[in-house]
């Protein structure tokens, strides 16, 4: 089957890099499939853009620019909070925090500095700012089902309460 523009789940192998580096970043391999379906937002937009077209064990590099995977670099997200926010926290540079957002999403913010006072954050995606190289197998297209059309969910809603999660078909 060819993956067309909504409601079909694909499955894929991948292996991802910063676009002119030679380091892995991200990769499913010798793991789970990821699986999706096309037209939910569940991938970045790049990346579903460009397995359109494609078939069942079908395999390609995929470039994806920055504007459509992770955004570019907004400098709004760079912040500077109140050390006292971090008490307790053993703060080193370079380091990922997590913690709940305005909306009671969870949120990821790296350390740029911090010193005695001040606390130097930046709320980026880490991958924000970079163009992305995918090498990707598909494993699998198919339709989706209705089920899955409207939860949302690969394996439909029955697999978003009672199911392992992974994919592996338990219903």
């Amino acid at each position: 089957m060819v993956i067309t523009n909504e409601n079909c789940v694909v499955s894929i192998e991948y292996e991802l890099k910063e676009a002119g580096t030679t380091e892995v970043v991200d990769s499913n391999k010798g793991g789970a499939p990821l699986e999706f379906i096309i037209g939910k937002g569940q991938i970045i937009p790049g990346l579903e853009k460009a397995l359109v077209g494609m078939s069942q064990g079908e395999s390609g590099d995929i470039m994806v620019k920055a504007a459509d995977a992770y955004g570019d670099i907004n400098p709004e997200a760079l912040q500077t909070l109140p050390a006292d926010q971090f008490a307790g926290v053993d703060l080193v540079e370079g380091m990922t925090l997590y913690g709940q957002g305005d909306d009671g999403q969870t949120v990821q913010v790296i350390v740029k500095s911090f010193d005695e006072n001040e606390v130097s954050v930046d709320f980026n995606h880490p991958m924000a700012g970079k163009d992305l190289m995918f090498s990707i197998v598909v494993l699998s297209a198919r339709e989706a089902t209705a089920d899955e059309i409207s939860s949302g969910v690969v394996g439909g809603a029955a697999a978003s309460g009672g199911s392992c999660g992974t994919g592996c078909g338990c219903h």
